[in-house]
């Protein structure tokens, strides 16, 4: 007998797009309008800073090429990425473009409300756009916590609750990530310290992921400088060098650890894949203090080396004590570095400061600002975690978690009467 899979999700799956990007065009079409004022090389775009908490007025300009990194980054990087499971590939990439999609016009929506306010439309420029990919990001990085566990239903709704609590920027890699552990703490399976039984990877499904963490790496310079303010020269150029060099340093670096870490001593591709990336995400938090290139690489070698050895040990460790089952290890990932950019950012920022009154101030504010993030964090996730817990959802059984054929069709596999 063929093995049964999840229900239709005609009932649910389709009215809640169809429903979604309907409100979503009778929106667009009453509240917003293109920027027709700016020049296609992007040197008059008037934009809004993402600072911390709040969106810091401020302007620079944002260039179509710079707007099509983020977005391949993405769409294509975070798609890739999410390949790795050797039969969840048509939804991991599928239903990360499905995501995206929906979260940047959600987030596009929200980001404008202030325009509409005061100037009755919502303005639509790259900066919009790109701002809106940023937000929309946060939430592709917390569906990898419960990838394989979910339905292309569970992962929209995820995204239409985040999206709204992403109010910084700079840290949405630490949002994201503990927003995701949450869901995953909430979301849990019994049984899950055997691992389920398609939870696994092969050589082409990881080459697949691979080469979208290869794209995550080229292209992450333009993700941390694409919203530094210009007015300043050599800024931006700063921001994509220490980039450039924290990624460097900790693809070595990872790789180093992870043979040292392997029992075997071998390298592993799935350390090759996240943690490479460790760098880029703790110098994208602490790149506006960062002033000499030695300490952008300082940065990536300290990132690498713990999300390497976070990724080795913690992901067991989350799962057995507290049943938090982090299906792509976004802790690891996302969730250390970015904390380690946070921590750099202090330390390199106090030691600039000339007065201790100004360096007390800055850190008493840096601290709430992470405190209140991870806050909002976890009690987001949480509330969303339990919203989505009934069976009305429709959750995929645990055989048939990480399984394509449960939301997919596959013509060579249907029955023939």
């Amino acid at each position: 007998m063929a093995p049964r899979y999840a229900s239709s999700l005609r009932s649910l799956l389709a009215p809640l797009l169809l429903s979604l990007q309907t409100s979503f065009i009778v929106i667009y079409a009453f509240c917003t309008e293109v920027e027709h004022d700016v020049r296609v090389d992007g040197t008059t775009f008037s934009n809004f800073y993402a600072g911390t908490f709040q969106f810091f007025k401020a302007y620079f300009s944002i260039s179509l090429a710079e707007f099509q990194d983020v977005n391949l980054m993405v769409i294509l990087g975070f798609g890739f990425v999410c390949t790795f499971l050797v039969r969840y590939g048509f939804s991991g990439s599928g239903f990360n473009l499905l995501v995206a999609v929906i979260a940047t016009q959600w987030a596009i929506i929200l980001n404008g409300i202030e325009s509409l306010y005061h100037r009755g439309k919502i303005r639509i420029d790259l900066r919009s756009l790109v701002v809106a990919e940023l937000c929309a990001a946060s939430a592709l990085i917390s569906i990898g916590a419960v990838m394989g566990k979910t339905n292309p239903v569970h992962l929209i709704l995820i995204a239409l609750l985040e999206v709204p609590t992403v109010k910084s920027i700079m840290l949405l890699h630490i949002f994201g990530a503990f927003f995701g552990l949450m869901l995953s703490w909430i979301l849990y399976r019994k049984g899950s310290e055997q691992r389920f039984e398609k939870e696994k990877f092969d050589s082409k499904t990881g080459l697949f992921s691979m080469l979208g963490t290869l794209f995550l790496w080229m292209f992450w310079p333009s993700f941390n400088s694409v919203l530094v303010d210009d007015r300043t020269p050599g800024r931006k150029l700063g921001a994509v060098c220490s980039t450039y060099l924290a990624l460097a340093v900790s693809a070595v670096t990872a790789a180093a650890v992870s043979v040292l870490s392997s029992p075997k001593g071998k390298l592993n591709l799935m350390h090759m894949q996240s943690c490479i990336l460790a760098g880029g995400v703790a110098v994208g938090v602490s790149m506006s203090v960062i002033q000499q290139p030695w300490e952008a690489m300082t940065i990536g070698f300290t990132a690498a080396v713990v999300s390497t050895i976070g990724f080795r040990y913690l992901k067991v460790h989350m799962l057995l004590a507290f049943q938090c089952h982090d299906t792509r290890a976004i802790l690891s990932t996302h969730g250390l570095p970015g904390l380690l950019g946070w921590l750099m950012h202090l330390i390199l920022q106090i030691k600039d400061c000339d007065s201790h009154t100004v360096a007390i101030q800055f850190a008493v504010f840096h601290i709430c600002a992470l405190l209140i993030t991870i806050a909002l964090s976890l009690l987001m996730g949480i509330f969303t975690g339990l919203l989505l817990k009934g069976n009305f959802w429709r959750p995929p059984q645990d055989k048939k978690c990480f399984d394509d054929q449960a939301f997919w069709e596959f013509p060579h596999l249907a029955v023939r009467k």
